[in-house]
């Protein structure tokens, strides 16, 4: 019996236990998320030398409270740790003699939210070709790729970097969709008694925070058209979250419906009150769309020719978004280096963005967030030197090879 959150038992005997399941119960949820042992440690509050232990073997729980607070915190039945359900009976706090309420509806809701959470990160490749489905094939970019795009975003060849004209609104435009309407209720789990939480970034940041999560101002995807001789892109400012809202929010409403229905059948729209109220996932003014340069790097061997490229793991305990896939690397969020005014004109650049992540991703270097509070002199900084000064001189050439949706956040 689960009550307020905690498993609640009476001493007992070892006699109940079944110490060997422990440490693939482990394994399996580190790997089904992406975690390593020093995450996992953290997760459990346990230190790392001792989960790495009860993993190879070298150490058995037999403590009944340490099994239940590890069945807890990975919200898994206290069976999955070998604990046997006859061991397990409520008992009174012993300051009041009460028995906790076992069907606390925010406990209850916040439980049901993340176990739908870790569902969506561990089957995003499998969900997100389930969404590609609920759009007209036209839109479909391959049979094989869960991305989406408009004729004029995929150009019939790659585009010089350079020719593709950033064009500037200051004016606001409205997000008509922010995930905050009654359609996205089922992805919004209680905070409090009758009291959702209003943002689905709000959930994440108090139930499922990972390392990096910061509500950066972003520039937002305000119209695209990258055919041949006329390749250009509008942008506005906008915030991280302002994405996060409706993309996470709608890719979790889909992974709920899917998880609670035969795994490989399409939802009905009416199951998907969120997405239906975003609608043509193209019209880039309806929601907020924060674009990521997601930078495919070919590196050619001088000898051979042979060309090779970078991908990385986004660790669902790190990244808000595509977590447990690979990804191209560098890839980053288009936003200026911080919220000032000068910042946001002087980021304002494909190509400057992109360096700024090989810097971070490739070399290791501190991320340039603009805490300096001074524009970034790019012209002195010696690794966007050096990449000038290669590509002045045909050694590095950088391409647009176009615009595509994500089929399941719509990103």
């Amino acid at each position: 019996m689960e009550t307020d959150g905690q498993w609640l038992s009476r001493p007992t005997s070892e006699a109940g236990l079944n110490t060997g399941l422990l440490a693939e119960v482990l394994k399996e949820y580190r790997q089904a998320n992406g975690l390593n042992q020093g995450d996992l440690a953290k997760l459990l509050n346990l230190d790392q030398s001792y989960v790495s232990k009860i993993e190879t073997g070298q150490r058995q729980v037999r403590d009944l409270e340490t099994l239940l607070r590890i069945a807890n915190r990975l919200n898994i039945p206290p069976s999955h740790v070998g604990v046997s359900q006859e061991l397990l009976q409520p008992v009174a706090p012993p300051s009041t003699g009460a028995l906790v309420d076992a069907a606390n509806p925010v406990e209850v809701s916040q439980g049901d939210w993340k176990r739908g959470r870790r569902y969506l990160n561990r089957h995003r490749g499998e969900l997100a070709q389930l969404a590609k489905k609920l759009y007209s094939r036209e839109f479909h970019v391959g049979d094989d790729v869960t991305f989406m795009a408009k004729p004029e975003w995929m150009p019939e060849r790659p585009i010089p970097l350079e020719d593709v004209e950033l064009r500037w609104t200051d004016d606001r435009v409205p997000i008509e969709v922010t995930g905050g309407e009654p359609e996205a209720a089922s992805v919004l789990p209680l905070r409090a008694p009758g009291r959702r939480f209003e943002r689905y970034t709000s959930a994440i940041r108090y139930l499922d925070r990972p390392s990096l999560f910061e509500n950066r101002a972003s520039y937002r995807l305000l119209g695209a058209n990258l055919r041949s001789g006329d390749a250009w892109l509008d942008f506005g400012l906008g915030t991280y979250f302002d994405k996060l809202d409706a993309s996470e929010a709608a890719a979790h409403e889909l992974a709920e419906v899917v998880r609670e229905g035969p795994a490989d059948e399409v939802p009905d729209w009416s199951a998907l009150p969120l997405r239906a109220l975003i609608g043509d996932p193209f019209d880039l003014r309806r929601r907020a769309v924060m674009p990521a340069i997601e930078t495919l790097t070919l590196r050619r061997q001088r000898d051979t020719g042979r060309a090779t490229f970078l991908l990385h793991w986004r660790d669902p305990a790190k990244v808000a978004t595509a977590a447990g896939i690979y990804g191209l690397i560098p890839a980053g969020e288009f936003q200026p280096s911080s919220v000032a005014a000068w910042d946001t004109t002087n980021d304002f650049d494909l190509w400057r963005n992109m360096v700024r992540e090989y810097s971070e991703e490739l070399l290791g270097e501190p991320e340039r967030d603009g805490s300096q509070g001074e524009p970034i002199n790019y012209e002195e900084w010696s690794l966007y030197r050096t990449l000038e000064k290669a590509r002045a001189e045909d050694r590095v050439s950088p391409y647009c090879l176009g615009i595509g949706l994500d089929t399941l956040t719509l990103t």
